[in-house]
């Protein structure tokens, strides 16, 4: 089963809601979707940057739906559902930022903890659906350090009020698929990603979007942790995943309605020091330091073991760091041309899609 990939003839007319669908994951995987043939009802903030990837591609004209509306209205979200009668959901409206968790911690849990049980509830009352994937983080492991990956059956837990608050919606995940869901047959898993990266992402706070305002304004990068380490993967990697992984919901039901990984390779585990030395060789002029004022805490290391999804899902990543590196510069040097930022991206689904597994990678 390696290497297989998403079935293009499942995803035709099927009615998918996916909340976030205005953030930098949810509009990758609502375009993705829409190419595939379904029929995709958004329901999100507004883009929380300007720039976004939601307006850069044009995606409110490829949705069935679009509402702008907060998770945290649970009679709003039980209406906008009822109504579009969706067969499969996908969750990714979240509060994704650990520094802003620190500042506003109230709305950090507010939106990842009530918000995941405002989806399940919805869902719950909400007789079409039959598949829901709720993501999480990798950041949901209780971290202690280990060189190895963290699996699925490891400790929840977390530091700060962000990575404690997703490793609360993988309870309130577990708890609504146990006291609920299997015995009315929907099926229910939680996904936990990598560092995501990829073009259409303006975030604060996040080292790839950080570069590329430091290299477009010309201006020093200041990067708060040289060596900790993350499992770093292109934004399409996970959404591979999430994609199979609904597909076995959808067909084979609670046997795979529990907690998946989808992180890279072993290999990929950078640290943040490799990440920005490569980016600068690209870029020649782009310099960085290090910030040595004090900084709330993250932690250094962390790793994912996704043997699971590669032996059951017959997931496993597509594209190694350098290409993924290559293809987020890719994007965002193309975005400043003023060039179709709808077609590059649908041409970097195409080519992501037709890959045949991650050997290949292209210099950045």
């Amino acid at each position: 089963m390696e290497g297989m990939a998403v079935k293009s003839g499942f995803w035709p007319g099927k009615r998918i809601f996916v909340t976030g669908h205005t953030g930098f994951k949810g509009g990758w995987l609502s375009l993705w979707l829409k190419i595939l043939g379904a029929k995709v009802h958004g329901y999100s903030l507004p883009p929380p940057t300007d720039p976004n990837f939601f307006t850069e591609v044009g995606l409110i004209r490829e949705m069935a739906n679009h509402t702008i509306a907060d998770i945290s209205d649970k009679d709003a979200l039980i209406r906008i559902m009822q109504s579009t009668e969706p067969e499969i959901v996908f969750h990714l409206a979240a509060q994704s930022l650990v520094r802003s968790s620190y500042v506003d911690p109230v709305a950090t849990y507010g939106t990842n903890v009530m918000g995941t049980v405002h989806l399940l509830e919805s869902v719950r009352l909400t007789p079409s659906v039959r598949a829901v994937v709720i993501i999480t983080s990798d950041k949901c492991y209780d971290n202690r350090g280990w060189v190895w990956g963290y699996r699925e059956k490891d400790l929840l837990g977390g530091f700060d009020p962000y990575a404690s608050s997703k490793a609360c919606a993988e309870l309130v995940t577990s708890a609504y698929r146990h006291s609920f869901f299997e015995k009315s047959g929907v099926a229910v898993a939680s996904a936990r990603s990598g560092n995501v990266i990829g073009g259409g992402d303006w975030a604060t706070d996040r080292l790839l979007p950080d570069f590329l305002r430091a290299m477009d304004r010309n201006q020093t990068l200041n990067i708060r942790f040289p060596e900790a380490v993350r499992p770093w993967q292109h934004v399409l990697e996970p959404l591979s995943g999430y994609l199979t992984l609904a597909e076995h919901l959808y067909e084979e039901g609670q046997s795979f309605a529990e907690a998946w990984n989808f992180g890279p390779e072993e290999i990929d585990a950078k640290s943040v020091r490799w990440i920005v030395d490569q980016l600068s060789a690209a870029v020649p002029g782009v310099r960085w330091e290090q910030v040595n004022t004090d900084q709330p805490y993250e932690t250094h290391f962390l790793k994912l073991d996704s043997s699971k999804a590669r032996i059951r899902l017959g997931w496993r990543p597509r594209w190694r760091l350098e290409t993924a590196l290559a293809k987020t510069l890719e994007w965002h040097m193309a975005w400043r041309r003023g060039a179709n930022m709808k077609a590059l991206t649908l041409a970097q689904i195409a080519e992501y899609s037709a890959a045949e597994s991650n050997d290949e990678q292209i210099p950045i």
